[in-house]
This record gives C-alpha cells, structure tokens and sequence, in this order.
C-alpha cells in the first residue's frame, strides 16, 4: 500500500469516534440500542483503520527515518510563519495505533451489556466515544500543539466520565478533584511547550525530536533562570510535568483512586486505553530530549527518581486495600511508576513493552472486576428479593450506577472483596480471565506478558547498576521491592475475590455475567499470556533460540525509533542471569506468600484480614499514606483560608466598599442630574411652552372677525410706521 493512502488512513482513523459523539449528541440521544450500536461500529471502524495501517507499517523497514506522513493543513498563522497540523506514524505511533483501538473497541462492546440499564446510557456513549477518539487524535498527531488539544480534551473527557453519576458527591468531587489535579501538570506541559517553541521556532516533532543538530543545540543552550542545566533538560522536565499529572506520578497520583467513582468501563479506559497511557507516551515522544544529556543528567534523574518512588508508594498502598477496584487503582500508579523509572534509566524499550502489555491485562483486570461487580449485585438484588423486598435498595444495589442520593452509606458495598469469597464457582470465566490478568500482573515466570515486560525493565536496571549508575541502582532495588509487593497484593486479591466459601449472601448467589462482558476477558486473556512472546530477547536461553528471527521483534521495531540519532541508542545488552532470578525470585515469592496467607486458608465470614495485624502500618497504608490529609493541610486549608480571608477583607471589605461607595455617589450624581433637568431643562421649556402659550392666547383676542376693527389696526399700524420713519429721517 502506498505512503500517500496510508497517510489518508492515519487521518481517517481517529474520525469514527468523533464523528459518533456528535452523531449521538445531535440525533440519536433518544434512541439507546442505536447510539451504542454507532457508538460500537465507529470504534471498531477506527480499529480496523489503524491495524491497516499498523501491519503495513511494520513493513517498512526505515520508517523511525523516514515515518508515514499525511497530507499537512494550516492551522495558525503568525507573524513570520503558520502552524501546520498533520498526522505521522512512526515505530510509537504505530505500536499505539494497535493497542489503543483494539482496547477501546473491546472495552465498548463490555460496555453494551454493562450499562444497560443506566437511564444515562447514550450520554455514557457520546463521551466515551469521544475519549477514545481525542486519544486516536493525539497518537497520530504529528506536532505538540494539537497534541495538547487532544490532550485537554481527554481531561475534560475523564472529568464528564469520572463525574458520570453526578447525583453522587463522592462522583462529582472525584471528578473536580482530577480535573484540577491534572491542571497543575498540564500547566508545566504548557510552560514546556512555549519554552520548546522560542528555543526552535517550531512543535513539530520531526523537526525537533528526530534532527540531531536540533537536539544538540538546545542540550548546548543554558536553560533559563540559571538553572544550571541545559534546555533540553528543562524543556524535558517540564513536559513531564505533563506525564505526572495526566499518568498519575508522584506527587500528583492522589486523583487516580477517587477516579473509581466513575462507571468501570470508564476505570478501564482511564487505566489501560487511554487517560494515563497519553502521559507516558508524550514521555516516550519526548525521550530525544532526556537523552541528549547523556544517562545521568538532571532531567534524566528527576523522572528516574518519581518513577521509582511512584512504583513503591502505589504497590504499599494497594496491599492495604478492599475495594477491588481501588486495589486494581493503586496498582496501576505502581505499574506507571515501572514505565517512568524505566525512561529515567534510558529504557526506552522496555517501557514501551511493558505500556502495552500492561494496557492489555490492565484493561482485562478492570473487566473483570466490573464483572465481579456486577455478578455480586445481582447477587445482593436475589436476595434481596427472596426476603421480600420487591424493590430492594436503589442505593445499595447500583453502587457502580450510581445511586441518585447518598445521604448515607450503604448497608451493603458489591466492591468490597471482604463482601466476595467463592467466586470461583459461581462466575467461572471471569475467575480464569481474571486469574489470567493476575498472574501477569504479578509477572507470573515465562507465559505471561507481565513477566518479559517487567524482567526486560530489571535486566536495563541491572545493567546500568553494572556500570555504577546511581540512579539505576536505586531503580533496581525499588522496583524488584515493589514487583514483589505486587505479585503479592495481587495473589491476596484473587484469594479474597475468588477462593474459598462465600462470605456474603450475595457472593453465594452471584451470576455469571452477559457474553457481551465475558467475550472481551477471553480476546485480553488471550493478549495477557501471549502478548510477552513478542519480545522475547534474542538471547534468552533456550527461549530466544525457539521463537528465532522473532525473538526481540518489538524491541527492534521499536529501536528504529530514534535511527538517525546514533549516538543515541540504546546500548545492546548481553544476557544476565542475576535479573532473571530476580524476576523469578520476586514473582514467586510474592505469590507464593500470598497463597500461604490468603490462599491455603481462604478468610472466612467475619475473619480478621491478616494484613491488619500490621496495626499502625496498616492504617497509614490504608489511609494513603495520608497524602490527601496531607494535602488537605498544606494546600486546601490554606488557600481556602486565603479565599475566606479575601472574601471578608478584600471584597467585602474592600471591593464591596467600593462598590457601595460608587453607587452612592452615581445615586447622589443621579439625584442632581434629576433636579438639573426638573428646574433646568424641564422647566425652561414649560416656561418657553408657558410663554408661547400666553402669547397666542392674548393674540387669539385680537381675531374678532369685525373688518372694522382689522381696518382700524391697520390704520394705526401705519400711524406707528409713519411716525417712526420720520423719526429715523431726522
């Protein structure tokens, strides 16, 4: 296929979605089936579009050179040029244009069954076809300033998502709480990319990221303000600015657990599609510009050092938690952490690697939570209806549809997995896809793709602590801290959800969930296993030599990436065992504890959770590490007394003063203009009025119709006239 069709094809793909958000919005918001059916078929429309052009991208053999182009359109014309926007795929774009609309195409069709019977279904429908399409947008996009477009419209997405069920105040304040929360990144995002623009004189990503005399001037120029690192540097802080708030890293990730509050359709874009994968693949896109400092630059410790602390503070939290799907939360902060750390040591593939593998059992893990979600409360509703109860309890049973009032908590919570228990039987698909997402969560060794993302990240950490690198020593230890806080959270939570006997009512009578929700868990367990086998590395024992020429394709593809900046790329490692056993070490421990405490003897009914025999530690766990009380402190409370203090002093005190002041004195003013006009303008004309009026009334006299007495005045007139012409003669 052509260069020039494909480019046409990058254009037209992330069109379907769009095209069906307005669609829904402008004509067929009355009509349920028929919106989600467009809503469906524009998804699949855009996938379909974006795997034509994905296997023949993969094709092309020089494309990190020379990337597929579409045709460019001004956009923004200024003084001494115009801003073009175009499309382009190269090696990333191209690996995102598989995963993103296949995992939005499946995360719409669980969609169909699991909200039908909320009375918002096609408004659900329109923003999720939008969020799907901005992230389409912003994958192809070819410059930084419509990818920030894009970028911001998925933030106004995920709040009309998070905040769906607005009657909810938990839903609404979630929703605000992330919107303001990213706005803080995106503000740097901005910063970054005004910063980019003086320094180049152009956004387009092809100008900058892929020309080496480019990169080398701005990693040559001081940064401003004498910050004592270059501009490459600042410029690449500040755009990950961007990645902390949109991908949740420290010190902004508080808004990620609260987004639960949105429907988990949502929960599953947000975390696996793409919300958080846009912030680590503006990372990636930016990746030339950490590497022009060389491996232990600022820029390249700052993003280093988040990651890593990221990936151990979201792994601690989510050993603490019940809520199935803050637990699946916490663990994708964790995970985001992996990706980040990963760039900060010059991984650049391996982050690759493990953002799509992640995507897929990620997405697969929120499903199917949702689907445990939903057996359990039509569990509860059984129950509820077998004890006569004919309506049950509206704020009890759509706690994931959201409940119009929430005056207070409900009796019964379907997402506490203290709640769950026996699973197993009752919902057996969902037990084995979920499992299936678990364990490569959790790196389960050698048939999972968890496990070759997170040993390909270990094995770069490794080789860097080889070379006595600082920041990937500290990467090493944390992140093989957290994969096994991980592999264990993860058996605890499988344990909790699925083993044993039930421990609610409602866990005893849950059903299995619609084909519509169970056929997407099967096609991403399939992806959760499998996908690893991709980039098998070519010189894995035994392994490598099996899958030949394949082993390591990913990798390569990927690799290509940066081709023009030779010395740039990515250092060729040799095989170490001492990574591997990592791998395998932490996996199987952190599984292996997590059955002997929660799988050999399931918890029962009204059971302690062994965790909270940790006492203190597991209450600061629990609690967040208190981040929000934390933030509560330093940020709210202050600017809210700031707000309150303004209010009294400024504006009342002040603005309103003012105000009160200016409008007296426009009363006074008001006043005298009034009495100027009554005696002035008023009564001057009804004396000029008054006058003429007199006037002609007098005169009227003078018309009695006699001719006698018109002759006579006539006669006199003439006296009068004569006399006074002989006066002026003399």
């Amino acid at each position: 296929m052509s260069r020039e069709l494909l480019g046409t094809l990058t254009w037209l793909a992330p069109l379907p979605p769009l095209l069906s958000f307005a669609v829904i919005v402008l004509f067929t918001n009355r009509y349920r089936q028929i919106s989600s059916a467009i809503a469906v078929v524009a998804m699949l429309t855009s996938c379909v579009l974006s795997f034509v052009v994905f296997f023949n991208a993969v094709g092309i053999g020089n494309l990190g050179e020379d990337p597929i182009r579409g045709i460019a359109y001004s956009f923004i014309p200024t003084a001494g040029s115009t801003f073009n926007i175009g499309v382009a795929v190269d090696p990333l774009g191209a690996t995102f244009m598989f995963m993103v609309p296949l995992a939005c195409s499946l995360i719409f069709i669980y969609s169909t069954s699991y909200m039908a019977s909320d009375p918002l279904y096609t408004r659900f429908f329109a923003f999720l076809s939008l969020f799907g399409g901005a992230m389409m947008g912003l994958v192809v996009s070819d410059n930084l300033l419509s990818l920030f477009v894009f970028w911001e419209l998925m933030g106004f997405c995920s709040y009309a998502l998070i905040g769906f069920f607005y009657r909810k105040p938990s839903a609404y304040k979630a929703a605000v709480k992330a919107f303001m929360t990213t706005r803080v990144g995106d503000m740097l995002l901005l910063l970054g990319i005004v910063y980019l623009y003086t320094q180049t004189g152009t956004l387009n990503f092809f100008d900058v990221l892929h020309n080496a005399k480019v990169l080398e001037t701005l990693a040559a120029t001081p940064a401003v303000l004498g910050l004592g690192i270059s501009a490459a540097g600042l410029i690449a802080i500040l755009i990950f600015g961007g990645t902390v708030g949109k991908s949740a890293q420290f010190p902004l990730h508080v808004w990620l657990p609260d987004a639960m509050e949105g429907p988990t359709p949502v929960s599953a874009m947000i975390h696996a599609a793409t919300m958080v994968s846009a912030g680590i693949f503006l990372l990636l896109r930016f990746f030339p510009l950490l590497q022009v400092g060389g491996p232990d630059n600022t820029a390249f410790m700052v993003v280093g050092l988040i990651g890593a602390i990221t990936a151990l503070l979201g792994a601690t939290i989510a050993v603490a938690q019940y809520d199935i799907k803050r637990v699946l939360a916490f663990s994708t902060i964790s995970q985001l952490g992996f990706m980040v750390a990963a760039i900060g040591i010059g991984a650049y593939g391996a982050a690759v690697f493990h953002l799509l593998s992640h995507a897929f059992f990620k997405a697969l893990l929120f499903m199917g939570s949702g689907s445990v979600i939903h057996g359990v409360e039509h569990g509860h509703e059984h129950v509820a209806h077998a004890h006569g109860d004919e309506h049950g309890n509206a704020e009890e049973l759509d706690h994931d549809h959201g409940a119009e009032t929430a005056s207070a908590a409900p009796a019964f919570d379907p997402q506490d997995m203290r709640n769950m228990g026996g699973l197993r039987k009752r919902m057996p698909i969902t037990f084995y896809t979920f499992l299936a997402g678990g364990l490569a969560l959790a790196g389960f060794p050698f048939i999972t793709a968890g496990f070759w993302s997170k040993d390909e990240i270990l094995a770069d950490a490794f080789h860097g602590l080889s070379t006595g690198s600082l920041i990937s020593t500290i990467v090493f230890i944390v992140l093989a801290f957290s994969a096994l806080l991980t592999a264990f959270y993860t058996a605890r939570q499988i344990s909790m959800t699925f083993l044993g006997e039930a421990r609610t009512e409602a866990a005893a009578n849950a059903t299995e969930s619609a084909p519509a929700m169970t056929f997407p868990l099967i096609v991403l367990a399939v992806f959760a296993i499998f996908f690893g086998f991709v980039n098998v590395p070519k010189d894995f024992p035994v392994l490598g030599a099996l899958f030949g020429p394949a082993a390591g394709w990913l990798k390569s593809f990927i690799s290509t990436q940066l081709v023009e900046l030779q010395a740039f790329k990515e250092e060729a490692q040799v095989f170490n065992a001492i990574p591997l056993l990592t791998s395998l070490v932490v996996a199987l421990g952190g599984l292996g504890l997590g059955w002997l405490v929660y799988g050999q003897k399931p918890l029962k009914a009204g059971q302690t959770d062994p965790v909270e025999k940790l006492g203190g530690l597991f209450t600061f766990l629990h609690n967040r590490w208190y981040f929000d009380e934390l933030y509560r402190v330093i940020f709210i409370k202050p600017l809210q007394a700031i707000a309150d203090n303004y209010s009294r002093v400024i504006d009342k005190g002040v603005i309103d003063w003012a105000l009160e002041g200016l409008y007296k004195l426009g009363v006074g003013i008001a006043g005298a203009l009034k009495e100027f006009d009554r005696v002035i303008i008023t009564g001057g004309s009804d004396l000029i009025g008054n006058t003429v009026r007199s006037i002609g009334r007098e005169g009227r006299e003078l018309q009695s119709g006699q001719v006698q007495n018109y002759l006579l005045s006539a006669l006199i007139a003439a006296v009068v006239l004569m006399v006074f012409f002989l006066v002026l003669a003399q």
